[in-house]
């Protein structure tokens, strides 16, 4: 378990965490959204123990992260922009990787350089900016560490490599105990994987919340109307979203779907159905709630 209590870091000038205090359970995918600015990479560094925090203290399964090599082998630091020897192949940095963390596996990680069809005897400086974000996955993944610091992991990922990525991890979690923390700005890119958010805003916490155990007072309906009928629904519905395409409408309503859904029959629409919510439309109303517009945010 991760314990952040009260946690600080300036730049000179620049408040770039602003009194954090968090809690990440074990096992379970923790997502840390917020805007370009927002205090995500000095946060992940900080639990990463590469920068010392200037108040506040960090505790990794009850011990203090900082200038403790002990508990730093039992994480794995994935950055926006991975740092590989200048000559280095796949290989190569496998067995760097495997000098700095007593359970690196090396022979699943030219497993996965095969798998993903890497040249593993090639410069990693020709590779791509997706394909050098790929080789620091594996190498996080075969590290066999309990916690993996992601940050903006799917950055630069074609869309069929990113569901590999993400199923790769999902994989990993069912094999051994697994706690991903997963910085983006981007909502969508975690879509449908975190258990748990947290959403930082200037250096502090917005937010934190788990997604599988929140009251949703906003509701997703799908439904077909005669033109007259979805005119005085939208005169009436405390509306945050209307999209229409063809004969079908969707709306993003608030309310319990209870209230809701004895407010669309009073129309008497010729079908309705409720959607699940995105993620972006979870936090709509989490945010309104403390005075903030979610899609501007995140815009």
């Amino acid at each position: 378990m991760i314990e952040i209590n009260d946690l600080t870091k300036t730049f000179q000038d620049i408040t770039a965490v602003n009194h954090v205090s968090l809690e990440i359970p074990e096992g379970q995918v923790f997502g840390l959204l917020g805007t370009n600015g927002a205090g995500k990479s000095t946060l992940l560094r900080m639990l990463s123990g590469i920068l010392k925090p200037d108040g506040g203290t960090i505790l990794i399964d009850a011990i203090h992260i900082w200038d403790n090599p002990r508990v730093k082998e039992n994480c794995f630091y994935l950055s926006d922009k991975q740092y590989f020897f200048p000559n280095a192949s796949p290989e190569a940095m496998g067995r760097f990787y495997r000098g700095l963390y007593p359970s690196f596996c090396f022979g699943r990680y030219l497993d996965l350089l095969d798998d993903f069809d890497f040249d593993r005897f090639r410069k990693i400086r020709t590779f791509s900016k997706g394909m050098k974000k790929q080789i620091a996955v594996f190498a996080s993944i075969c590290a066999e560490t309990p916690y993996i610091f992601c940050d903006e992991v799917f950055d630069g990922l074609d869309p069929v490599i990113r569901q590999s990525v993400t199923a790769l991890i999902k994989s990993e979690m069912k094999r051994r105990p697994l706690t991903p923390v997963i910085a983006s700005h981007n909502l969508k890119e975690l879509e449908d994987f975190c258990d748990q958010i947290g959403i930082l805003h200037k250096g502090g916490v917005l937010l934190s919340r788990d997604i599988h155990s929140m009251q949703y007072k906003t509701q997703k309906l799908q439904c077909i109307l005669k033109e007259d009928q979805l005119s005085r629904l939208l005169e009436q519905a405390d509306l945050v979203s209307v999209k229409q395409e063809g004969f079908l409408t969707t709306l993003l309503l608030r309310g319990s779907r209870g209230e809701i859904t004895s407010f669309i029959e009073q129309f008497q629409p010729e079908r309705y159905a409720f959607l699940p919510l995105t993620l972006e439309e979870i936090f709509i109303n989490e945010t309104e709630a403390i005075g903030y517009d979610i899609k501007l945010l995140f815009s």
